[in-house]
């Protein structure tokens, strides 16, 4: 265990060394073309002169970034990977002396005793080490961490950093050391120690009011308030009705849409025709009486592409376009940033770092953009000019937006060395960042209204709206399948129209319609709310999505995000007794705050002064306030079958559950349902299979991990048993396939002799052989994009889509 530093650790300046590189650099000018040849084709290190001859050490987070450093610094420098964080806060306590100016202290990390070893003994032998670690916040903290731990003279470890791993940015940094980031580091320290305080000081509090092992987040818990309040709208929300009234107009034979727009003079929106009766007098009014052209309007309308990607705009694009999660998003992100190995060139970075807010390119990127726009697809896409795009409001400009790191590698041509997800993400990667250099897309759009004489004597106005795609610009390259129909508003182009064509209206009809709730947060557009409001960064957004769900405070179904009703009831808790901890503006400050500690125009301690006082007045009363949910009961009008006591409501691991007042001595449980006030038991599934201790039926129960058969006996007979599908373990033979359930609530499938046999597949298994190679089952595939599809589980290509279920078949279990 190791206490840090933080007011008087030394701030690690390489002095001696950089002036030691510009006296190399001066004498390497007077070195003959020979030899100078000579050190090109094996690089030495080009700052730090040698002490006592040893190579030089770069350490670096994943073995990945390693392998591929590796090969383009030569055999004068080892590579090492801290994979990932070596020390953070203790997990068994909260690690911080807020009494102390909130010393942290830190603990080595579990399992990385022989990475850390192998890296300090590395160390001692190197003539300088590199300390590679990614250029942001956490990054940061791994160095400091990485350095502290190193038993070497200070004066020879340096900080390095790139955006990119390209030869020539790697070179580049090593030849340029620079000194750790104290501000950026005391950022990082920052937040791990306010969200450790919050955690650990909140968290005791739920477990004694509501149950053993809730948490809350300072970033985590605002985004399930958000998805909660989202909820309540939606419950809230009562769909008013309203009609549209179209047409179906003709000119020259070429047939048409119209909307109403005007009554009288009044703009038709779409609340407007509120009542049937109205829209039916419309229809009847318009259909039989006179049309004619009242204006024709031409018009050029210009769409500019949007700018390269940042991390969030990344992630929701994946999710729009790819159905990839945030987290599987950055997971392939940081596979294509570390590396890839692409045919005799070796590990091979494809993508700048994927972690800023910055929509900046540097002047080479745009360069190389430019000119593969010109030699493609001709002069006419290309701007006059580069275009630039203004960054948000708190960005950091640290970093690049996520690029190609070379033009030289187009998706086609590194595609057999990528896996599907991979090229996936970096087609869109490489699109968007050739479409933010090229022309606007131009529509010619054409508007027309048309004059109704109504024969209820009111005058109506109909418009028709199309536009034509003549000049695509960005859309060449930047295009979702929707826009490749043309753009058209209403999906039809108009023929040529005067205002003396001949016109027909051929039927107008109406249709009923009702206004929609605000739809719920899917990960796309909760990551986007997120940025507007500036809750968390860029680099957090995928942990946010992941750790909410692995809460169980919410649940995705279609896409969509759904608060539990555990989530609910910690948001109404925290809510009410720690609103500052759950306030969107409040949060977002404190990331300002953390951002201006980064730029050093803030101090750390004192920041966490200002939050901790207010903070620990509030937890003294939330203590003693705070509802005590693990002991309300909830009484109702049923009576327990068993003993005849009544049944009451209360909070258990699952939720809201009715059980006997008459516990312990009476343990009867069950699911209910409330309609109207009414509480309903419901009652439990039994099967035809008996007990084979007791004879009793068997239960269809909903556990942690699944479902599985409970004894109907229970508490008297505990026996239980795994609900199979019939199927045989294809590895052990003596099993068969059974449902579990993973901690985070994913299906999946596997042998009921675990752990002896450790088998398990995710798709569900269906009882019928391959017909091509007679494997004993095949399985039910499912993505997003595709639907549901037949594989076989041993890889032998046979694919089909499933057949339609005519009829509902009760299955006995």
């Amino acid at each position: 265990m190791e206490k840090a530093k933080t007011k008087k650790a030394n701030v690690l300046k390489p002095a001696e060394e950089v002036k030691a590189k510009v006296k190399s650099k001066a004498k390497s000018k007077s070195k003959s073309k020979k030899e100078s040849k000579t050190e090109a084709a094996e690089i030495k290190l080009p700052v730090i002169p040698y002490v006592g001859g040893g190579k030089g050490l770069v350490i670096v987070e994943s073995p990945a970034k390693a392998k591929t450093l590796k090969k383009y610094l030569g055999r004068n420098f080892d590579v090492k990977a801290s994979v990932g964080h070596i020390k953070d806060l203790p997990k068994s306590k909260i690690g911080v002396d807020v009494d102390n100016d909130f010393e942290p202290t830190y603990e080595l990390i579990k399992g990385k005793q022989k990475v850390v070893e192998d890296i300090t003994k590395a160390a001692s032998k190197a003539s300088a080490v590199y300390l590679a670690a990614d250029p942001d916040r956490e990054g940061e903290a791994i160095a400091w961490h990485v350095a502290q731990t190193l038993n070497v003279p200070k004066s020879k470890i340096f900080r390095v950093l790139f955006n990119e791993i390209t030869k020539s940015a790697v070179l580049k940094a090593i030849e340029s050391p620079i000194e750790l980031n104290r501000p950026r580091y005391e950022s990082q320290q920052a937040r791990r120690i306010l969200d450790r305080l919050v955690g650990y000081k909140i968290s005791p509090i739920l477990w004694t009011k509501v149950r053993r092992g809730l948490s809350a987040g300072r970033v985590q818990s605002v985004a399930v308030r958000m998805i909660s309040e989202r909820e309540k709208e939606v419950a809230a929300f009562i769909p008013k009705a309203y009609w549209s009234i179209e047409a179906t107009v003709s000119s020259e034979a070429k047939e048409f849409p119209a909307r109403i727009s005007r009554i009288d003079d009044l703009r038709v929106d779409r609340l407007t025709i509120d009542r049937e009766e109205w829209a039916n007098e419309i229809v009847q009014a318009s259909q039989s009486a006179p049309w004619k052209i009242a204006s024709v309007v031409q018009k050029s309308r210009k769409r500019n592409p949007d700018p390269p990607f940042i991390t969030s705009t990344l992630q929701q694009e994946s999710s729009k376009r790819l159905y990839f999660s945030a987290k599987k998003t950055m997971t392939l992100a940081q596979q294509l940033y570390e590396g890839i190995e692409i045919g005799d060139e070796g590990a091979t970075g494809l993508i700048s770092y994927m972690r800023t807010d910055s929509t900046r390119l540097s002047d080479d990127a745009i360069k190389d953009a430019r000119q593969w726009i010109e030699k493609t697809l001709g002069k006419e896409f290309l701007p006059a000019q580069p275009l630039e795009y203004k960054n948000k409001k708190n960005a950091q400009d640290a970093h690049e937006a996520v690029r190609p790191t070379s033009i030289e590698y187009p998706p086609e041509k590194v595609k057999a060395y990528l896996d599907e997800d991979q090229f996936k993400l970096y087609d869109l990667i490489w699109k968007r960042y050739l479409a933010c250099q090229m022309e606007q897309a131009i529509f010619d759009q054409t508007t027309v209204d048309f004059d109704v004489a109504g024969t209820d004597s009111k005058k109506y106005q109909f418009r028709s709206t199309g536009s034509v795609l003549r000049f695509p610009g960005f859309l060449a390259v930047w295009q979702s399948e929707e826009e490749k129909s043309g753009d058209d508003v209403l999906g039809v182009q108009l023929p040529d129209l005067t205002e003396k064509s001949q016109i027909q209206c051929r039927s107008v009809v109406s249709e009923k319609h009702f206004t929609q709730p605000p739809p719920r947060f899917s990960e796309s557009s909760l990551i986007k709310e997120l940025e507007e409001k500036g809750i968390g960064r860029p680099s957090t957004y995928a942990a946010i999505l992941s750790t909410i769900q692995d809460r169980k405070y919410v649940e995705k179904k279609e896409n969509r995000f759904y608060p539990t009703e555990l989530g609910t009831l910690v948001t109404e808790l925290l809510v009410e007794n720690f609103k500052n901890i759950v306030d969107v503006q409040f949060t977002a400050t404190m990331e300002d705050r953390l951002d201006q500690i980064e730029e050093g125009n803030a101090n750390w301690i004192t920041t966490l002064r200002e939050f901790y006082s207010p903070f620990e007045e509030t937890l003294k009363e939330a203590a003693q306030k705070m509802r005590d949910v693990k002991r309300e009961e909830t009484p109702t009008d049923l009576t327990c079958p068993k003993c005849t006591k009544p049944l009451i409501i209360k909070w258990g691991r699952n939720g809201k559950f009715v059980a006997c007042q008459g516990y312990p001595e009476c343990r009867f449980t069950s699911e209910f349902v409330q309609e109207e006030g009414v509480v309903k038991l419901v009652a439990q599934p039994t099967t035809d299979e008996k007990c084979a201790n007791c004879g009793q039926p068997m239960l269809v129960k909903n556990g942690r991990f699944g479902r599985f058969l409970a004894c109907s006996a229970y508490p008297t007979c505990k026996t239980t048993k795994a609900i199979t599908t019939g199927i045989q373990c294809p590895e052990c033979k003596q099993g068969e396939l059974s449902e579990k359930r993973t901690r985070f609530g994913k299906s999946f499938y596997s042998c009921t002799r675990y752990p002896e046999c450790k088998y398990a597949i995710w798709d569900k298994p269906l009882k019928q052989p391959c017909p091509s190679c007679q494997h004993p089952f095949l399985v039910e595939h499912y993505t997003k994009k595709e639907g549901a599809s037949i594989r076989c589980p041993n890889k032998c290509g046979y694919e089909a889509k499933p057949e339609p279920i005519a009829t509902a078949v009760p299955t006995t279990l």
